[in-house]
């Protein structure tokens, strides 16, 4: 009859090593997220150096083809860019790699997002708000589909 009491205890222990086993374990067999945050983390770090130290006034103003008018490079706007450049870039590592594979929607939003913001001071809001309803529509358009993403 004493180790009646007992049971629920230890039943709950055995539970919470069982939760922190598989958090591990995913850790550990999905680096690709935290090889994607390192990335993001010095992409940012690289393109805040560069701006500290001068590099990115000399890409002050540079006229682009099919923008009317000299733009100003501005260091958040490329760490944006980039950013979102990366978690795009793991979306399509995942969808190929069948080791990484799980649903991708979300990460192909945010990259969407991210981008959007970056480039908002060379392309109207108006343009880029509509681009990316249009990058999530297709997502769950692709996902209604049937397509893993």
């Amino acid at each position: 009859m004493s180790d009646s009491p007992m049971k629920p205890k230890e039943e709950e222990d055995e539970k919470q090593e069982e939760k922190q086993r598989e958090k591990d374990e995913k850790s550990q067999s999905d680096p690709l997220s935290t090889i994607v945050w390192g990335a993001i983390f010095i992409w940012a770090g690289l393109v805040l150096l560069a701006d500290n130290l001068g590099w990115l006034s000399g890409l002050g103003w540079v006229a682009a083809p099919g923008i009317p008018f000299p733009f100003t490079v501005h260091a958040w706007g490329l760490i944006f860019t980039g950013a979102g450049a990366i978690v795009l870039l793991e979306a399509v590592v995942r969808l190929v790699m069948p080791e990484y594979r799980r649903h991708v929607a979300g990460s192909i939003i945010l990259g969407f997002v991210f981008i959007g913001i970056g480039l908002g001071n060379l392309v109207s809001w108006n343009v880029i708000g509509a681009l990316v309803l249009i990058a999530v529509g297709i997502v769950i358009l692709l996902r209604a589909l049937g397509w893993k993403v």
